[in-house]
């Protein structure tokens, strides 16, 4: 499979993680910060992709709770094709519901002081590993 980039895709950061060669086990990768407004750091996730010879990424889709795809879900689709033509590996879209709920209880289980428990860059990266763990799992099971 090679490696495959996870990305929690937000307005103010982007978490991310990255699977090891195999494509079994998915770890966090420092958070992206983006400045409100601007257009998403596409430069840094293709330096990315590139550093780590990233064979396929995912993007988690914010899908409502009725399955039903409204604007994040839209935002999120013209990031994920604009991504995929700057870094040329393939974009597949992964349903990331309640992940940054799941990625908040992750966090409560370690042994961390609370306010580092509720860092967002930290709940973005574990939400970004939960979805690209997810996929990956998905993948190993099909």
């Amino acid at each position: 499979m090679g490696r495959v980039l996870g990305l929690d895709y937000g307005e103010r950061r982007i978490g991310i993680a990255i699977s090891d060669p195999s494509g079994t086990i998915a770890q966090p990768l420092p958070t992206i910060r983006r400045r409100r407004g601007k257009r998403p750091p596409y430069a840094v996730i293709t330096q990315t992709v590139v550093e780590w010879d990233v064979q396929r990424i995912v993007v988690g889709l914010p899908v409502e709770m009725s399955g039903e795809e409204g604007a994040p879900a839209e935002e999120v689709r013209r990031f994920g094709e604009a991504l995929q033509r700057r870094a040329g590996v393939p974009v597949e879209f992964w349903d990331e519901r309640l992940s940054s709920v799941r990625a908040q209880r992750e966090l409560a289980h370690l042994d961390l002081p609370a306010a580092a428990r509720r860092e967002k860059e930290r709940v973005d990266a574990v939400a970004a590993t939960l979805i690209l763990q997810s996929y990956l799992d998905a993948q190993r099971e099909s």
